[in-house]
This record gives C-alpha cells, structure tokens and sequence, in this order.
C-alpha cells in the first residue's frame, strides 16, 4: 500500500486555510512557527479558528531524518536568543491558557536545545502566569543534564513520544526505543510532580498486542497521559502507510488504556500530541 492510497469517510477532513491567516500573520510578524505547519497537522483549521497553535522553538529545520515525518532536514540554523521572550508575547497576544511547545531534533547543540525550552518556559511563566506550559520535546540522546535543565523549569506538562512500537523503529532514525522510555522514566522518577506524556501513530504496521505491550511499558515507565492518532504519510517518498484504523479501532485502545491506568488519553484518526492538549490537565 503506497502513502497515497485512497483514504477512508472517516479520514476526509476539510482543511480551511482561511482560518489560519490571521494567525499566521501574528506568528510571522514574530518571526515564529508552529508544528501545526511545519507537520502538515490536519487539525490546523480548527485550531487556529480557537487561536490554538503549538509552537516550533529552535528552527524549522531537524538533524535527523524520520521517514514519517514533513519537518524539513538539514543544517539547522544558529540559535535564536531573543525567541522565547517572543513565544511569551504571542502567548499573551494569543491570550492562551494552554500552550504547547515544541522542536525539531538538534543533535548539533550541545545540549539538544534544552536551554532555550527552560528559557522559552521561564518567558511564558513569567509574562502569562495562568498558563499552563506543555512541552513536546525530543530525547535529547538520552542526556540526563540536558533532561534537568528541562525540567527544572517545571513544566505543566513533559512530552515525549515514543511514536511506534519498537519493531517498527527504523523509520525514526537515530531515534532508540529504549532510550526513550528511558528518558520518559528518568522524568517519572526525578521529578514526580511533571506529569508525563507520550504518543503513538497507528497504521505503520503494527499489531493490536504490539501498542498494549508499548501501552504497559509507557505506564511502567510513569507515563500516564497518552494521544493515539493515525499516521497519515505526509508526501509519497515517506513511509507509508499500512493500514487506516477504523475510529471504533480507537475507541477501544482508549478503553484499554484507561482500564490499564492512564489517567488521560485522546484516541481518534485525527489526533496528535497537542490536540485537545488542554484537557488532559483538569482545572
């Protein structure tokens, strides 16, 4: 099955690119971006019509080269000091009560960027202080001094996701299954108040007792918020995709889920790592 074969009823959203100019504008102005288009998010719509966005800190280009993912490959450009304090305004422009942060592996910093999520994190505490502050960040190679100064700055919430099940794992390249439990475990036990959250795309080929095996290692590893979305092939020279899940598919994953211990999960075709991010945090 190529990535561009025929998608299902349940897989046809519009994508209303009006809704997003306003936004964009705001963003660009900043000099900003956001996952929602660096990823070719399909939700983007109806997002932006809330003024919900997830922001890309550190550039929009990634040192590694996923198969599944549309974020652009190649030499990433230097580190922007002033961003954060420019993510704190337009979360305030925004008037967001949730934000969700973001970036692109960097692998050529020495501290995979986690200087700037903490700095990006202070910036938004300080200049929005009823906002909660989500991280989606990437496994900064297992480097536990990069994972402190993350978290150290106390996030709401600490991401990472784990994406697939480990037999799959070639298609995240330079990526390592156990070292990324690894990274979400160490989160788990350092810091017990950073609640942690991971996520997974199905229809890469997977089985069912494939994502419960990860599902209970997640939970082992102190996960207890997880998103389960259907990997949608962003072009035809990437992965594709095997199989589309039928939404009653994931109904059932979320009931598991939930009977096996997790405290949130949003399981659906359309979802991803930031969709209805607000509501794994009750108020």
């Amino acid at each position: 099955m190529s990535g561009y074969s025929p998608k299902p009823e349940w897989l046809k959203k519009r994508i209303d690119f009006s809704e997003h100019i306003e936004l964009r504008a705001l963003l660009s102005a900043g000099g900003l971006h956001t996952i929602c288009e660096e990823a070719l998010c399909p939700n983007i719509s109806e997002c932006c019509a809330k003024n919900q966005a997830s922001f890309l800190i550190l550039g929009r280009f990634c040192t590694r080269a996923c198969e599944f993912c549309n974020v652009v490959k190649g030499k990433p450009l230097s580190v922007d000091p002033g961003e954060p304090e420019r993510i704190a305004e337009a979360v305030k422009k925004l008037g967001l009560s949730h934000a969700v942060i973001t970036s692109p592996t960097r692998d050529d910093l020495p501290d995979g960027g986690a200087g700037i999520f903490a700095e990006t994190v202070r910036a938004v505490r300080k200049n929005n202080p009823g906002t909660k502050i989500e991280l989606l960040v990437p496994d900064f190679q297992g480097d536990t001094v990069s994972i402190d100064t993350v978290c150290q700055a106390v996030p709401d919430i600490f991401g990472h996701n784990i994406e697939t099940v480990p037999r799959l794992y070639h298609v995240r390249k330079g990526a390592e299954y156990d070292r990324s439990m690894q990274v979400l475990s160490y989160v788990h036990e350092q810091y017990p108040g950073i609640p942690v959250k991971s996520g997974l795309m199905l229809g890469m080929g997977e089985t069912r007792d494939e994502v419960i095996e990860v599902m209970k290692e997640l939970l082992e590893a102190g996960c207890k918020f997880l998103s389960l979305g259907q990997y949608l092939a962003p072009g035809r020279s990437f992965y594709p995709v095997k199989e589309y899940i039928r939404p009653e598919v994931f109904a059932e994953y979320k009931e598991t889920g939930l009977k096996l211990g997790f405290r949130h999960i949003e399981s659906g075709p359309y979802v991803r790592s930031s969709y209805h991010a607000s509501e794994y945090l009750p108020e």
